[in-house]
């Protein structure tokens, strides 16, 4: 078991922080059309995507449903949200960024051109430019994501898992945190880093 709360203070209360973090993402988007038939008239709610009236939402922004765009939050323009995207308040997405199936908590910013996948992203993280969560080992036979945790290596049974990036943590540009990247809170990842904790042999 993987305890989201040792590596996130204050995970949105919609989730269930008892719950392994790839199966948060991975049923994601059912989780957040659920979320948007409780909100409230805070939220200006078109065809499964809900904008906090306090939300900025620059030009050329591709949002596809199901998407949450919390209180405060800032998305420049052309970013691209898709497969269930949540992002809670106070969350900056710089030009370009793409967000495929993850939750984002307070305060966090993406530069721009950030790639984040599956992934749980705790508050008042920072991306710098370029640097991503890759989901997918494309160069290996067995595509299966392991984890790292207490020095015990737990199988996801998933094909498809960014990372669990716990609070305060700082991410360099063009660092790649690699599928299964598990990052304490206060983590710091030097610019042009491959974080690849589970290495196997093809």
């Amino acid at each position: 078991m993987i305890p989201i709360n040792q590596f996130i203070h204050s995970l949105p209360k919609e989730f269930d922080q008892d719950k392994e973090p790839w199966k948060i993402t991975g049923t994601l988007a059912d989780s957040i059309n659920r979320i948007i038939s409780l909100l409230g008239d805070d939220f200006v709610i078109n065809d499964d995507i809900a904008v906090h009236k306090t939300a900025v939402v620059e030009t050329g922004v591709i949002l596809k449903p199901p998407v949450i765009i919390g209180e405060g939050c800032f998305i420049g323009a052309h970013a691209y949200l898709r497969g269930g995207v949540y992002l809670a308040n106070n969350v900056s997405v710089g030009p370009g960024c793409e967000i495929k199936s993850s939750v984002i908590c307070d305060h966090t910013a993406l530069a721009h051109f950030n790639f984040i996948g599956d992934s749980i992203i705790g508050s008042e993280v920072n991306f710098e430019a370029g640097s991503v969560t890759a989901n997918h080992y494309n160069e290996r036979a067995d595509k299966n994501i392991f984890v790292s945790y207490n020095a015990e290596i737990t199988a996801t049974e998933s094909t498809k898992f960014g990372s669990l990036v716990g609070d305060r943590c700082r991410i360099g540009a063009n660092a790649v945190l690699s599928p299964g990247t598990l990052l304490p809170a206060g983590s710091v990842v030097k610019r042009l880093a491959l974080i690849e904790q589970v290495k196997m042999d093809n």
